[in-house]
């Protein structure tokens, strides 16, 4: 396939991923239950790069959950300071490298978590649900394109 149709097949496949979660997201009560602003990056590397150690389903979801959890503890045990910011992004690239579970945008979470105020709640939706629609999507959209845009 060439660049040129794998650049606009991978980009209508990012448009879909946001759009379900979007749409997801509309249906809700609350804005911010399905979607969240690094999801916007994850679907470059799922979509774009999926055969980057940094867009396998485990980074993506585990690096999403790793940095989460870690700017819900600081914003519920440590407040919200210039050095706790620094320290809580710190810590989530620390603990996605010793884990394995490396996903770039993951590392704006404890960023957008402390700025934000959210709870231990956002750990489940949108962080672990919304990674996993994309990690879906992605793994769904990757089998086509060999399928069928990649032929010998």
């Amino acid at each position: 396939m060439s660049k040129t149709i794998f650049s606009f097949v991978a980009g209508i496949a990012a448009t879909l991923a946001i759009g379900v979660l979007a749409y997801l997201d509309s249906l809700s009560i609350s804005p911010g239950v399905w979607l969240m602003a690094p999801f916007g990056a994850s679907v470059v590397l799922v979509f774009g790069v999926p055969a980057s150690p940094l867009a396998q389903p485990k980074n993506v979801i585990l690096g999403h959950f790793f940095t989460a959890l870690i700017g819900v503890i600081f914003i519920t045990y440590v407040g919200v300071q210039p050095w706790s910011l620094a320290l809580a992004t710190g810590l989530g690239v620390t603990t996605m490298l010793l884990t394995k579970t490396t996903h770039p945008p993951a590392g704006a979470n404890p960023i957008l978590i402390m700025l934000t105020g959210q709870s231990w709640s956002f750990l489940l939706t949108p962080v672990l649900l919304g990674s996993c629609v994309i990690v879906v999507l992605g793994l769904v959209f990757n089998k086509l394109r060999v399928l069928y845009l990649e032929k010998p």
